[in-house]
């Protein structure tokens, strides 16, 4: 049981826990007079003191019984006087009776359990609270589409992930259920943000806005949605740097997520990533800074993602991985890199990540990078075949000699660091 100064100070917290909470029930009811309102700065207060009270008194008694009866007298005469009140307003609302049960709660919990996570409780209440208006503007501007892949995403994280096995399940030791769904979930998250900036931001934005927020999803999929529109306009030149954008997004990108797997790649594999990425984002940006006359497309990047999307990447990362072992152990490093290329051209993530997740264990450090980048050459090649084959040929022109330059100053930077 807490005593002396530390109990005064959980009481202090069970307080200002209270207090914070009233203040935005009272800030958004200031204009009402008094006694028109269940509750206000004072009542809520009071209720978190009350919690802390009865959580001491429980702590006292090594018992549940005294908190646990405080918050049925609470619950019930709370719910009495908003009854009263929502009849007298015809509101139907029940966020004040929930409110005042979460705030004598938190108050036995500062008082009884961890400080920090009472108080950081306390502070998410109070901006939920807060955060009304938004919120319902939100859930408004919420399609179906986006609700159901939300939704998905969070039934991959919390509900299968946890029913996977953490270990690996094959005869080479390299497919690993539990780790290989971690990774879908990432890219799956991954494109979801993207989608997300991509709404809020706007498509007015332009194409360049459009290329760099669809890079984060799929650098494949923005350059041939931005090759497709090239010949709908008379001017595509923001539509190239768009495309050029989407590419520095992709390299980056998968870059660090690489890196961050197996930081080890980090001097292999940034140099000529980051020479290349250098060399796209300058054709995406130097552009921008004299813009073209005429009206300026725009462009939709797609949905967040799909279930056959996502369980199709699975399977591939899965074959990749499986694939890709056997590969090394059998036909050497020049197979192993034939694969890469191969499997980069049908997915950049799936070959990367599964090759610097192995990488410095089934496979040596060089040639995990060397393979990563190989991926990302071939890549970087279908992307350009995309942009001759469906765009406009002023765009298709412009993108192949970007493309041209960028695997250019990434083999000069490979073969550098390959001389030192």
């Amino acid at each position: 049981m807490n005593t002396g100064d530390d109990l005064l100070l959980r009481l202090g917290l069970a307080l200002a826990i209270g207090l914070v909470i009233g203040i935005e029930r009272g800030w958004r009811r200031r204009d009402e007079p008094d006694g028109a309102r269940t509750a206000g700065v004072r009542t809520f207060a009071l209720i978190g003191l009350l919690g802390g009270l009865m959580g001491a008194l429980s702590g006292l008694a090594d018992a549940y019984g005294p908190w646990l009866s405080g918050l049925v007298l609470v619950t019930i005469g709370f719910g009495i006087f908003s009854y009263r009140e929502s009849r007298a307003e015809r509101d139907f609302s029940v966020t004040n009776l929930v409110t005042a049960m979460t705030v004598f709660v938190l108050g036995v919990l500062a008082v009884l359990g961890d400080l920090r996570s009472a108080a950081a409780a306390g502070v998410v209440t109070a901006g939920l609270l807060a955060g009304r208006e938004q919120l319902h503007r939100a859930v408004a501007r919420l399609t179906w589409t986006e609700l159901r892949a939300g939704l998905l995403l969070l039934a991959m994280t919390v509900v299968v992930l946890p029913l996977l096995p953490n270990r690996t399940i094959d005869v080479l030791d390299a497919v690993n259920p539990y780790e290989l769904w971690l990774l879908t979930i990432l890219i799956a998250a991954v494109s979801y943000c993207g989608y997300v900036a991509l709404k809020v931001a706007g498509p007015d934005r332009g194409p360049p806005l459009a290329g760099l927020l669809g890079g984060l999803a799929s650098s494949t999929a923005a350059t041939l949605a931005l090759a497709r529109q090239s010949r709908l306009v008379e001017n595509p030149v923001s539509l190239g740097s768009g495309a050029a954008l989407a590419a520095t997004v992709s390299l980056v990108r998968a870059s660090l997520l690489a890196i961050a797997l197996h930081p080890p790649l980090l001097p292999l594999l940034a140099p000529p990533a980051a020479a290349a990425a250098l060399v796209f984002a300058g054709a995406g940006v130097l552009p921008l800074l004299r813009p073209a006359p005429g009206p300026r497309a725009q462009v939709e990047i797609g949905i967040p993602f799909e279930l056959a999307t996502v369980l199709a990447f699975g399977l591939l990362l899965t074959a990749v991985t499986f694939v890709g072992a056997w590969v090394a152990r059998e036909a050497g490093a020049a197979g192993g890199y034939l694969f890469a290329a191969i499997s980069g051209l049908a997915d950049v993530d799936a070959i990367t990540l599964s090759t610097a997740r192995q990488a410095g264990q089934a496979l040596p450090l060089a040639f995990a990078a060397n393979a990563i980048l190989a991926a990302f050459a071939a890549n970087a090649v279908q992307r350009a075949v995309f942009a001759a084959g469906f765009g406009a040929r002023p765009f298709a022109r412009r993108y192949i000699l970007v493309t041209t330059l960028a695997l250019a100053a990434g083999a000069a930077t490979w073969g550098l660091r390959a001389a030192l």
